[in-house]
């Protein structure tokens, strides 16, 4: 049997759980861990998870989806589990204060990730009334700034077919960068 397998990462209530749950065949395994005081605002619950769910896309294909903690204390478990993984979908809550320095952390973090596999920006809750008023455009400025090119959409990680969009993208682009190589 064989199997792809690709990450989500992001900002604390980004969506991480619900993305991997639209996808999964199966509801995720979840484990969690609690937050800080500052992030329990802003989380739907008292935890910060690490999820797995799985699609089975033929008898002897598997497609594994992470989901990894946002917060930088769990940095550690970056490095383990993009290990074998073909590319990452990042997502980040548009409603937070900073957005924009929020997607910063990701591209510093998964920068050398990034290069030799690729990924894909979700914005997710861009329909917060008065919280933040980055656009796509912003992020696309502010990737250009910092000399890098990806894909930024307009997310609902609740909506299948959102989600679904982001990995097809994300599977373009590494299908794509194998043929040029």
């Amino acid at each position: 049997m064989s199997y792809f397998k690709f990450i989500f990462t992001g900002t604390p209530g980004s969506g991480k759980t619900s993305a991997i749950s639209a996808l999964s065949d199966n509801p995720p395994i979840t484990s969690a861990a609690s937050v800080s005081q500052e992030l329990s605002d802003i989380t739907s619950g008292q935890k910060i998870s690490m999820d797995f769910g799985e699609i089975t896309l033929k008898e002897n294909i598997k497609v594994h989806l992470y989901g990894i903690p946002g917060q930088e204390r769990f940095r550690f478990l970056w490095e383990t589990i993009t290990r074998g993984s073909i590319g990452l979908i990042i997502l980040v809550d548009n409603s937070r204060p900073s957005p924009l320095d929020d997607l910063d952390i990701y591209l510093d973090n998964f920068a050398s990730f990034i290069s030799e596999t690729g990924a894909v920006v979700g914005i997710t809750h861009m329909d917060t009334a008065g919280k933040c008023t980055t656009s796509l455009e912003d992020y696309y400025t502010h990737l250009e700034q910092r000399g890098i090119t990806l894909p930024v959409y307009q997310t609902d990680a609740r909506d299948l077919n959102d989600v679904l969009f982001l990995l097809d993208t994300l599977m373009a682009i590494i299908e794509y960068s194998q043929l040029i190589s």
